[in-house]
């Protein structure tokens, strides 16, 4: 029988009983070493098993020497395929992550062939994408501003082809040109909220070793040693990005066949080749 103490009594609440395990085997933010190392972690953390994932600036697979193979659907493409990573042969919002690492020093992008900095893997590189060139960027800026102009391009192009929520990696480092700091990071964070991708992560990258300086006169700027790893998500067309919140990229329930080097996979074409890809 129910008293009139029972109906005046506060009734228990279950404690709450908080989750998860104490450990410091966790992702860091700062990383002492090279690429290969940092990029599996970067990928674990932020993107889905299963996921397709288009590498537009591959070129030698460094970033990927580390990651273990089946573990995505990797889209490998570079200049040397052919394709302008301001021009992919993919339909809208076919990808779930892209990895982005264009030429991010104005000294590979100056207009004069003779005064262009970088060689060995960087050289055709430099070339197709010089400031003034036949294949530079839409906005036509010279110096660091052909390396903004380079980025934002192509991911805007990212945005194109990537599903919503979708993951983009992108690979910079600061610089100083003309006499000028130039924080590249920073720039791209603001450049691509414009565009509309919400700022996930970032990852310090420092270089092993010291570097050589072969002719200093006076220092003015403190030489740079590291770079960046900057993750973000694609957010969708309506969304504000300054109220986006993380969220998880569901995988793909099945998917696409790897396709040959170079070879976009089934249902993921959607533009003709083209001989001139800029």
């Amino acid at each position: 029988m129910t008293t009139p103490e029972d109906l005046l009594a506060t009734p228990t609440r279950k404690k709450r009983v908080q989750g998860g395990l104490a450990t410091a085997d966790v992702v860091l933010s700062a990383h002492a070493g090279g690429n290969s190392a940092l990029f599996p972690q970067i990928l674990a953390l932020h993107v889905p098993d299963g996921a397709v994932i288009a590498d537009v600036t591959f070129g030698q697979g460094v970033f990927w020497r580390d990651v273990a193979p089946g573990r995505y659907t990797l889209l490998p493409t570079d200049l040397a395929t052919g394709t302008d990573c301001r021009a992919l042969p993919y339909a809208e919002g076919a990808i779930d992550a892209l990895v982005l690492d264009p030429p991010y020093m104005e000294g590979l992008l100056r207009p004069k062939a003779e005064t262009r900095g970088g060689l060995g893997s960087h050289v055709a590189l430099r070339d197709f994408y010089a400031s003034g060139g036949a294949h530079a960027a839409p906005g036509g800026g010279r110096w660091h501003q052909a390396v903004l102009d380079l980025y934002l391009a192509a991911g805007q192009e990212a945005r194109r082809v990537l599903r919503d929520h979708g993951i983009l990696i992108v690979k910079c480092q600061d610089e100083v040109s003309a006499n000028r700091q130039e924080l590249t990071h920073v720039q791209l964070v603001t450049g691509l909220a414009a565009l509309g991708f919400y700022a996930r992560d970032l990852f310090v990258l420092v270089r092993a070793g010291r570097p050589g300086i072969a002719r200093l006169l006076r220092q003015v700027h403190a030489r740079k040693n590291h770079s960046y790893f900057l993750v973000f998500q694609k957010v969708p067309a309506g969304q504000d990005v300054a109220r986006y919140r993380t969220r998880d990229l569901p995988p793909r329930q099945a998917p696409p066949e790897a396709p040959p080097p170079g070879q976009p996979g089934p249902g993921l074409l959607a533009l003709p080749p083209a001989a001139d890809p800029a």
